[in-house]
């Protein structure tokens, strides 16, 4: 039997940015603010993402978003640490952007 993810509710608004075509994120900003009605809308990447998510956050803001009135609430930065393949420790930068309506 497969397993199904559920989702929370602090993640019902979270957008993770990986490696989809860039637009695709942007739609997901702007869907969660306009069809669902979303208060705030946080967007996550690490390591080599944490650029795009920037410019997933300005451009969804900025030129799709700009008459809804969406600002940077917040920003969080921090660091995460595992192991790869090889047992070795690896730590990885991360990034969380939080839209919000003003």
């Amino acid at each position: 039997m497969a397993e199904v993810k559920t989702r929370s509710k602090a993640d019902e608004h979270t957008i993770f940015i990986g490696n989809k075509p860039f637009m695709n994120y942007v739609t997901g900003v702007v869907m969660q603010f306009t069809t669902q009605n979303a208060k705030e809308v946080a967007v996550k990447a690490r390591g080599k993402f944490i650029s795009r998510a920037v410019d997933v956050a300005e451009v969804a803001r900025k030129r799709f978003l700009k008459e809804h009135g969406i600002e940077v609430k917040g920003i969080a930065i921090d660091s995460e640490e595992f192991e790869d393949k090889d047992n070795k420790k690896v730590k990885v930068s991360t990034i969380e952007i939080i839209l919000s309506k003003k």
